[in-house]
């Protein structure tokens, strides 16, 4: 049990760690990030706007809210209810988006979601609120896969990510990443788990995009590509499936060393700070919290309140 608590809070703070990382080198092309890094990319945080080194962005911020969300809902819901989380997630969403009128607690917002969030409707699976299909809900969607069992953590993924996505490519790969985070949150291999979200995805209508790039990210680890080689042939991580598909690659590839995978994942032409907070998301329920390098915890904004949300995610939802 204190295992599954410890991956509870390390994909919490996996996912900010890899967040931090990457917001410092987002928008900068990899020849940018190795002229201003050196050869080996970024490596470490460091300062990102008027952010110091360790901060993260709205990809954090959002995955917060989406912890606060499930919480909320699981506190509410009595024994007569079926536990429906998602529009308490969405509430936490438009607390967020109030956040952002502080310049404090902005951090590179993705136009989607304010958008979205600003037009007062809650975007369905039965009502799409656009036709978006950017990285915005996979990667503020982790919590999901903490706090539903598996069989049902897939299609609450999906819902949480179509209140602001509405193309398949933007919510199918949440699903998936929420399923995925269930199994490593339970120790289970991670081949074998994607394969299993895999099977999950192909019961969904309009999956074909995403379950291209999960299948190039499993022939390319397969085959060993080289990681700068095979990060590029999967896309820049703006859109939903490629976002999915780099990170998952990148944890294949590292999949015993939380570093090495955060530090592929960021250093690349693309949404850096994304595809970081994906695959440290990943890793760090894989692996646990231990694994999250100590003198990145030390510096990482808020890491205590990650810690204790990890920590109150597991009380309330370990089975």
């Amino acid at each position: 049990m204190k295992n599954m608590k410890n991956k509870d809070t390390g994909c919490l703070l996996g996912l900010a760690a890899g967040d931090a990382l990457g917001a410092a080198v987002e928008f900068m092309s990899l020849e940018q990030i190795k002229d201003t890094y050196g050869a080996s990319g970024i490596q470490d945080f460091d300062r990102w706007g008027d952010f110091g080194a360790g901060s993260y962005t709205d990809d954090t911020q959002m995955a917060i809210a989406t912890a606060c969300g499930l919480i909320q809902s699981a506190k509410k819901v009595n024994k007569k209810e079926l536990w429906a989380p998602v529009p308490y997630v969405y509430k936490e969403y438009i607390k967020w988006l109030k956040s952002q009128e502080d310049p404090s607690q902005m951090r590179r917002p993705g136009y989607t979601c304010l958008t979205a969030l600003r037009s007062g409707n809650m975007g369905t699976l039965n009502k799409p609120i656009n036709d978006s299909k950017g990285c915005g809900g996979v990667m503020r969607v982790a919590p999901v896969g903490l706090a539903c069992d598996v069989d049902y953590a897939f299609n609450i993924g999906v819902q949480t990510a179509a209140i602001t996505h509405g193309h398949p490519s933007g919510y199918l790969p949440s699903g998936f990443l929420a399923e995925l985070i269930g199994y490593m949150a339970k120790d289970q291999d991670l081949q074998e788990s994607i394969k299993k979200a895999r099977q999950t995805l192909s019961f969904y209508g309009r999956h074909e995009e995403t379950m291209e790039k999960v299948d190039e990210a499993l022939q390319l680890a397969e085959k060993k590509e080289p990681i700068e080689n095979g990060i590029e042939k999967l896309g820049q991580g703006w859109v939903g499936e490629e976002a999915l598909a780099v990170s998952l690659f990148c944890s294949l590839i590292y999949e015993d060393d939380f570093s090495r995978a955060v530090k592929a994942a960021v250093n690349h032409s693309g949404d850096s700070d994304s595809t970081g907070a994906i695959t440290g998301a990943i890793m760090g329920a894989k692996l646990g919290a231990d694994a999250v390098p100590k003198n990145w915890v030390e510096r990482l904004e808020n890491a205590a309140y990650l810690q204790g949300l990890g920590e109150e995610m597991f009380s309330l939802f370990f089975k």
